[in-house]
C-alpha cells in the first residue's frame, strides 16, 4: 500500500493550456546525482574507510547483510545530501546514487540498510570506538593538508564551545546555566594554515552539558601537536582562545609546547586598574563626543602564576541606543611579538570567524542533531557529520576558480548535489543522465575533473 502511494501521480489542470499530469514513475532515478563528487573527493582522501576501520564489529557474521563500511557511508553521504536522520533510509533504500556511494550495483544491488538497521548501528558503538574515530579525523586533515601545503610557515588552532540543545532526555544533556537550557556543550576545532580564508574542521568533541569550555582541551592538544609537528616541522603553531579557556595550567602547557598563544581573559579588579590609563584617553574622547578604541599593555601575573604574562589592553566605552554609554574594557594574554592593536584586531578578532564555521554545521549540516537516547550514540552522530563536512571543505578546495569556492554547504548542496538523474548501468559502465538545462554545469565539470575525472 505505501509503494502504490508513493507511485500515485497528481493531475494540474490550470498550469498550462494542457492538463499537466505528474507521475512518480521513473525507475533507477535519483534527486542526488551530483553527490558522485562527494564520493570521488572521499575516495581521494580515504575518509570513510579511515574512520569506519575504528568500528569494531561484534555481529554474527554469518547473519550480517550490511557491512559496517557500508552503514558508516549510507549515513555519511546521507547528511552529506541533507537527509541527517535515518528515517529517510526506507525511501532511499533502492536509490541508485546511494547503492553506488555505499560500493553497491546501482541496479541490482541489494536494497541498503532500514532505518531499525542504522539506529542499532549508532546505538552499537563504543568508547573505543569514537576515540579512534575522533583521532582518524584529525589524522585524515592533518595527512590532506600535508600534501597540499607541505611548507606552511604557520598554523593556527582555534579551539571554540558551542550549545547543543536537547529537547528530550538525552544523556548527560545536563544544565547550563549561561545557556539556560539543558544542552550538550560540543568543542569545536579548527585548523588554519597561513594566511587562507578557510578554517578546517580536525574535531568535533561532545561534552555533558555542565562542561566548563576548557574540558577536553589539554587532551585533545595532547594528541593533536606531536601529529602536527610531524607533518609539518618547521611550522610555528599558534592557538586563539576565548575568555572560557583561562587557567594557569593551561598557559604553562602552551609555553612548555612552545606553542604562541592569545587567550582572552575575564575581568579582575587588578586588570581594570592596570587598564586605567587606557580608559582615561577614552573618557576624554567621550567628553568631546568623539567614540574611540584606545590599545595598551602592562605585565599580568595572578596569585597562582609562576611569573608574570603579556596583557593586551583595549579601552572602550560602548554605545547602545536607549541605554546609558558602558565602559567596556577587554584583556588578552599572549606570548606574540607586535603591537597591541595588531595582536587584538587582526589575531584575536579573526578567531570569531570559528564561530561562522559552526553556524554552517548547524544550519548546513545539522550537527546539532544529537537525538539518540545514548550519549555515545550521538557523539558518533557529531563524527559522522563532521566527517561530512570535511567533504564539503574539499569540495570548496577542488571548487577555486570557480563561482563556488567560498561557497555555504547549503549553497553547494542546492547547486551540486541536489541533481535528478537517471542511471543505466550496463557490463562495462554506470551511465548517469543529468539535466542539460542545470545552470551550474561549468563549475561541475571543473570540479570533477579536479578530482580526476575525464571529458568523454
Amino acid at each position: 500500500m505505501a509503494n502504490n502511494t508513493i507511485k500515485q501521480g497528481v493531475l494540474f489542470k490550470e498550469l498550462d493550456k494542457k492538463n499537466v499530469v505528474v507521475q512518480f514513475d521513473q525507475e533507477h532515478a535519483s534527486s542526488d546525482g551530483g553527490a558522485v563528487l562527494l564520493k570521488s573527493l572521499d575516495d581521494r582522501i580515504k575518509l570513510s574507510e579511515t574512520l569506519a576501520a575504528c568500528l569494531s564489529d561484534t555481529r554474527q557474521q554469518s547473519k550480517v547483510l550490511h557491512s559496517l563500511p557500508e552503514l558508516f557511508r549510507q549515513r555519511l553521504f546521507g547528511i552529506a545530501c541533507g537527509y541527517e536522520d535515518a528515517n529517510d533510509a526506507a525511501r532511499l533504500g533502492n536509490d541508485p546514487v546511494f547503492k553506488l556511494l555505499t560500493g553497491r550495483d546501482v541496479i541490482d544491488g541489494e536494497t541498503l540498510a532500514s532505518q531499525p538497521t542504522l539506529s542499532r548501528f549508532e546505538n552499537g558503538v563504543r568508547r573505543a570506538d569514537v576515540l579512534r574515530m575522533a583521532e582518524g579525523l584529525a589524522e585524515t586533515v592533518i595527512n590532506r593538508h600535508k600534501r597540499r601545503k607541505k611548507k606552511a610557515k604557520l598554523i593556527t588552532i582555534d579551539l571554540d564551545p558551542t550549545e547543543d540543545p536537547a529537547h528530550g532526555s538525552q544523556q548527560l544533556s545536563l544544565f547550563n546555566r549561561f545557556y539556560d537550557c539543558n544542552c550538550y556543550l560540543p568543542l569545536a576545532g579548527f585548523l588554519t594554515f597561513d594566511e587562507e580564508p578557510e578554517q578546517y574542521l580536525f574535531c568535533y568533541l561532545l561534552r555533558p552539558g555542565n562542561a566548563s569550555a576548557k574540558l577536553g582541551c589539554l587532551g585533545m592538544l595532547k594528541r593533536l601537536l606531536p601529529r602536527l609537528r610531524k607533518s609539518f616541522p618547521r611550522a610555528r603553531i599558534r592557538i586563539r582562545l576565548d575568555s572560557g579557556f583561562t587557567g594557569p595550567e593551561l598557559y604553562a602547557f602552551f609555553e612548555a609546547q612552545g606553542l604562541e598563544y592569545v587567550v582572552g581573559m575575564g575581568k579582575n579588579s587588578v586588570l581594570l586598574q592596570l587598564a586605567e590609563p587606557a580608559m582615561d584617553v577614552i573618557r576624554a574622547d567621550a567628553d568631546n563626543d568623539i567614540e574611540s578604541i584606545c590599545y595598551d599593555e602592562a605585565r599580568y601575573a595572578a596569585s597562582s602564576w609562576p611569573h608574570e604574562r603579556r596583557v593586551i589592553i583595549k579601552g572602550q566605552i560602548t554605545y547602545h541606543e536607549g541605554r546609558k554609554p558602558k565602559e567596556n574594557p577587554r584583556f588578552v594574554i599572549t606570548n606574540v611579538k607586535g603591537s597591541p592593536q595588531h595582536i587584538y584586531e587582526k589575531i584575536y578578532c579573526a578567531r570569531g570567524d570559528a564561530e561562522n564555521r559552526i553556524k554552517e554545521l548547524k544550519d548546513g549540516l545539522q550537527i546539532d542533531r544529537t537525538s539518540c537516547t545514548s550519549f555515545l550514540a550521538n557523539q558518533l552522530r557529531v563524527l559522522l557529520t563532521a566527517a561530512a563536512y570535511v567533504l564539503f571543505q574539499e569540495l570548496r578546495l577542488h571548487a577555486r576558480h570557480t563561482g563556488h569556492a567560498r561557497a555555504q554547504v547549503t549553497t553547494l548542496r542546492l547547486h551540486l548535489i541536489k541533481l535528478g538523474a537517471w542511471v543505466e548501468s550496463s557490463v562495462r559502465r554506470i551511465v548517469m543522465h543529468l539535466p542539460t538545462s542545470m545552470p551550474y554545469i561549468d563549475d561541475w565539470r571543473h570540479i570533477a575533473r579536479s578530482v580526476g575525472a575525464f571529458p568523454t
